[in-house]
């Protein structure tokens, strides 16, 4: 009864538009949150959150929203495994438990209200920003493991002087062009599932690589000073990459309307 008033009332424009739909949702979500928490991509309060946030973009977007977000997961495992000893060296080594419950939700909360907020309004300026973050996610998270993974000195965004690689603010050339094809990759997911169109797919892109700057400017300004988390920022940056996406999405169409 609740699920049918839920699915029905509430979430009339998303894909688990009925129980049913509700409880193949349920069930897949669990069961890769589960399979993260076994490969050690997350910790156990990172399981829950990632299920929780999975489930909501399962819920309002469907498979092919799943199914991007699985990309998300497995590019971004990857790439923090990339270069594992020389991160252990410098002390910038994930946790072995995985990413906690406040670092999922910073690079997934913003996608997931997005996704939420299509179910519920229909409005499909909702699925680019959701998208949007999503691929932001994607391209600071390979951007930063894949510069901490370089022996390569990083340039500080701000003034451009070299630092160590690791330090907030701090970006490569090889972490920027990784970060780049990562975004790339899940918003051609996005598009081949059919959630978003191919041009939708460049604001996507574009947005994410804007929001993966500001995650650089603000690591190399406010984090630097103790005034934010990294999770703040990251947080951030995802909202930034959705709001912006939104934003041209709806310029577009009023210049073409």
């Amino acid at each position: 009864m609740v699920s049918s008033i839920l699915a029905e009332g509430l979430l009339a424009y998303g894909w688990a538009w009925n129980p049913k739909r509700l409880a193949v949702a349920a069930a897949v979500t669990l069961a890769f949150a589960l399979l993260a928490r076994l490969l050690r991509g997350v910790s156990t309060s990172g399981a829950v959150a990632g299920g929780v946030a999975s489930f909501a973009l399962f819920v309002g977007l469907g498979p092919a929203a799943f199914a991007t977000l699985a990309a998300l997961f497995l590019i971004t495992w990857f790439a923090t495994r990339t270069g594992h000893r020389r991160k252990l060296e410098l002390g910038l080594a994930e946790s072995r438990e995985g990413r906690n419950a406040w670092q999922v939700l910073a690079n997934l909360g913003v996608a997931a209200a997005g996704a939420l907020a299509y179910g519920v309004t229909g409005n499909g300026l909702w699925v680019v920003a959701a998208i949007a973050a999503l691929t932001e996610a994607a391209t600071d998270t390979v951007a930063s493991e894949i510069g901490q993974s370089s022996r390569q000195d990083a340039r500080l965004i701000t003034t451009w002087a070299r630092v160590p690689a690791g330090i907030d603010g701090g970006v490569t050339i090889s972490g920027t062009l990784a970060g780049l094809a990562a975004g790339m990759v899940i918003a051609a997911v996005a598009t081949l599932g059919g959630i978003v169109t191919q041009s939708e797919m460049w604001v996507a892109i574009g947005c994410g690589f804007a929001g993966m700057l500001l995650d650089s400017l603000l690591g190399a300004t406010l984090q630097r000073r103790g005034w934010v988390s990294n999770q703040a920022v990251n947080f951030l940056a995802t909202m930034a990459a959705s709001g912006i996406a939104y934003g041209v999405r709806t310029w577009q169409l009023a210049a073409s309307g």
